[in-house]
């Protein structure tokens, strides 16, 4: 392998290490400053064009927002999207309806004598209202010695049901929307670039010459791009 053969393979292998930085540089465009304006292929649609410049920090800024359905949203799968967004609707509405039918918390029901015997209540009509079940510890001379165990207000949890499928249809909801949405990105991305990627063409001329009397070498990129 002789000097001319080793420059100019070394030469190339720099021209690739540059044209990967200028790529890099390309990619990590400050999302909030201008895009700049590259040449496409004619044939790409606009939809292609927005699916190929989809990015993901985007996509993740816009998942953080608690909204069902924003990342397909951003995915540009709309009708998705607003199914997401009517299910997270509607288990927004079954935890309203579940927490409706619970009720107020209350004491227990006492109307019965034999049940208000099972509770020691002070300050009775109070602010300061207290409530204790008595728990038999022990007997001696027919006495019973009852162990005090404070008790808080309970609802009926009538609702119980509802609230809990809210919960779940939200989780699931949000769920899916984030790992599918962006799972859709990156189909939709990959799909584009293969679509155009195949019709690119690229090659490298080296040329050598004299010029002003000295040895001149200089190596030329050409891109084709099939249509």
């Amino acid at each position: 392998m002789n000097i001319v053969t080793r420059f100019l393979i070394s030469l190339f292998v720099n021209h690739c290490l540059i044209a990967q930085l200028d790529l890099n540089n390309q990619n990590n465009i400050d999302p909030l400053s201008e895009t700049p304006l590259f040449s496409i292929p004619s044939e790409m649609t606009y939809e292609e064009y927005k699916d190929m410049n989809r990015r993901f920090n985007i996509a993740i800024a816009w998942s953080a927002i608690p909204i069902p359905g924003i990342t397909h949203y951003y995915a540009g799968e709309k009708k998705m999207a607003k199914r997401l967004l009517y299910m997270g609707l509607g288990g927004i509405a079954s935890l309203i309806i579940g927490g409706a039918m619970n009720g107020e918390p209350s004491w227990p029901d006492t109307a019965n004598s034999e049940i208000r015997d099972l509770y020691a209540i002070y300050n009775l009509g109070t602010d300061d209202e207290a409530w204790y079940k008595k728990i038999p510890v022990s007997i001696e001379n027919n006495q019973t010695s009852y162990k005090l165990e404070k008790i808080n207000k309970e609802s009926d949890n009538a609702g119980g049901l509802f609230i809990a499928a809210g919960f779940i249809i939200l989780a699931g909801d949000f769920i899916y929307d984030r790992l599918w949405g962006l799972k859709k990105i990156e189909q939709k991305r990959d799909r584009v670039r293969y679509k155009y990627g195949q019709k690119i063409k690229m090659s490298l001329t080296p040329e050598i010459g004299f010029q002003n009397g000295h040895l001149g070498l200089s190596l030329n990129s050409n891109f084709n791009i099939k249509i």
